[in-house]
């Protein structure tokens, strides 16, 4: 059964921190976990991911800012963002991969706003 739940989200000025939970089932956390993040009027984007062994990679928005981790006992994934900038507004959704893309199955996300 596919099934996860993202949550963390909230609103913090410039330059503040949120840390992103997405609880997932087993089926699921078997695979490489990413978030994604979709703005107003925008479309969804890629922003980091990480393989079941730990190996992450980044959007180079967010390089250095935000950190992409897992607790496979917990099947937890997390993502650590620092030094947030209003530009990060959006809703942020967690995903897993499917053979060679992305699953077509989205949860509900969790919205962080960014703003003075």
């Amino acid at each position: 059964q596919v099934q996860f739940v993202e949550s963390g989200g909230g609103s913090v000025p410039p330059g503040g921190s949120l840390r992103l939970s997405c609880a997932a089932s087993e089926s699921v956390f078997r695979s490489t976990m990413a978030w994604f993040r979709q703005a107003p009027g925008k479309e969804r984007e890629f922003i980091a991911a990480i393989t079941t062994g730990g190996s992450g990679n980044y959007n180079t928005a967010v390089s250095g800012r935000f950190s992409i981790f897992r607790d496979n006992a917990k099947r937890t994934l997390y993502l650590q963002m620092n030094k947030l900038k209003p530009e990060d507004t959006a809703v942020y959704y967690c995903n897993f991969r499917v053979g060679t893309s992305w699953s077509d199955y989205w949860g509900q996300g969790t919205q962080v706003t960014v703003s003075s």
